[in-house]
């Protein structure tokens, strides 16, 4: 199991990558912290690859490299990350079917 990146969220990340003048080999360290309404938040954050360690799953999808450590993947396996610039919010939004509860932002999530 991995976590998957739509076109969307992968065109939305080079688009990020090319205005902030970030390496594309950088990858997209995806975390999960302590936080937000309902208990866990979702991070995002470019990662130096001497950052990463053996333990880290690492993933490729649509263009774009992912790292994940090892207690945030047990969170985040089978998760979706998609982009929206529609009226209901403009963003990264995640589908993940571990969460039990999430707030009504999207922005955290319980299990």
């Amino acid at each position: 199991m991995s976590i998957s990146i739509t076109e969307r969220a992968a065109q939305r990340i080079h688009e990020i990558r090319n205005e902030q003048k970030i390496a594309s080999v950088l990858p997209l360290r995806v975390s999960v912290v302590s936080g937000g309404c309902s208990g866990l938040t979702y991070n995002l954050d470019f990662e130096p690859s001497e950052s990463i360690s053996e333990t880290d799953k690492s993933f490729e999808e649509n263009g774009i490299r992912v790292v994940v450590d090892i207690r945030s993947f047990l969170y985040l396996a089978g998760t979706s990350l998609d982009y929206s610039d529609g009226l209901t919010g403009k963003g990264f939004h995640f589908q993940n079917p571990n969460a039990v509860r999430s707030c009504s932002c999207g922005e955290s999530f319980s299990l």
